[in-house]
């Protein structure tokens, strides 16, 4: 099922109009079903980041930051592959895969820093930069509502500070649960797509004080992938939920023992292990 422009508005997603509007090509939310044992009531949701390309909008990247991103959409990528590999498997479980999409351009219509928006959720958002958490958001907000998962997860390419962190040997990991934050960490290890736990203290929350809005989208660089999955957290209500910052693992500029140059599809394999063993 895939909601269009029309649809996004007539729920009132917010954010991920305010990320597109600089853009002449509509957004989308996607979302696909996979029922592999309807007689259990358990349903995971998968979440991915899909701008499919950013360019900054009007805080533009500077030159060569801006290069390689088309793969913005590295989340996405999972969702789509984890789904053809459970449909493929016919593995036992209940999937959601739900991925917002659009492009962040430039253009008059542009948002602006320090613009504030209404979410899905009905919180009102300081926007600095960063578009990625904004879309995610609105999605994940939905998805909870409409879907109400037993545990979400979410993928994206979404902080340049996770690479300062860990580099691209591991995928940084966020979670308000220690059982399925364990869960996947041991999928990670088995599959050689290793997560490292990061830390989620509630003084990095007030990093995301705004003195205009309910919250601003951005923390600032000191502990910037920190306060980013913070944000996200903000709309998942207390449903377990998992973040996975592959900003420094989904795209390559050297291939490395099996993975390839550019995109490496990291996500997939850990997920599928992950639902192997549900």
């Amino acid at each position: 099922k895939i909601l269009d422009k029309k649809q996004i508005e007539k729920e009132k997603m917010g954010l991920i109009l305010a990320v597109n509007k600089g853009s002449p090509r509509d957004p989308a939310l996607i979302l696909m079903e996979y029922r592999g044992n309807p007689k259990s009531k358990e349903l995971t949701a998968i979440v991915g980041k899909g701008i499919t390309f950013d360019t900054g909008g009007l805080n533009l990247k500077p030159h060569g930051s801006m290069d390689t991103m088309k793969c913005d959409m590295g989340g996405a990528g999972v969702v789509f592959g984890t789904m053809k590999a459970l449909a493929s498997l016919g593995l036992k479980v209940n999937v959601i895969g739900v991925v917002p999409t659009t492009e962040n351009s430039i253009d008059g219509n542009s948002y602006k820093p320090g613009d504030v928006y209404k979410s899905f959720l009905g919180k009102t958002i300081e926007i600095v930069d960063a578009e990625g958490r904004l879309v995610l958001a609105d999605a994940l907000a939905y998805t909870v509502q409409n879907y109400k998962p037993s545990q979400i997860i979410d993928f994206a390419t979404l902080t340049g500070a996770i690479q300062i962190a860990l580099g691209s040997e591991a995928s940084g990991l966020f979670s308000n649960n220690d059982a399925l934050a364990n869960s996947l960490m041991r999928s990670g290890s088995e599959t050689f797509e290793r997560l490292w736990r990061m830390p989620m203290y509630e003084e990095y929350r007030d990093l995301l004080k705004s003195d205009i809005a309910d919250m601003k989208n951005v923390g600032g660089r000191p502990g910037g992938a920190i306060s980013a999955a913070h944000f996200l957290q903000e709309f998942v209500n207390k449903t377990p939920w998992a973040h996975c910052d592959i900003a420094a693992t989904a795209f390559l500029s050297e291939g490395k023992r099996y993975l390839p140059k550019y995109a490496t599809g990291v996500g997939v394999r850990l997920m599928t292990d992950f639902f192997e063993n549900l």
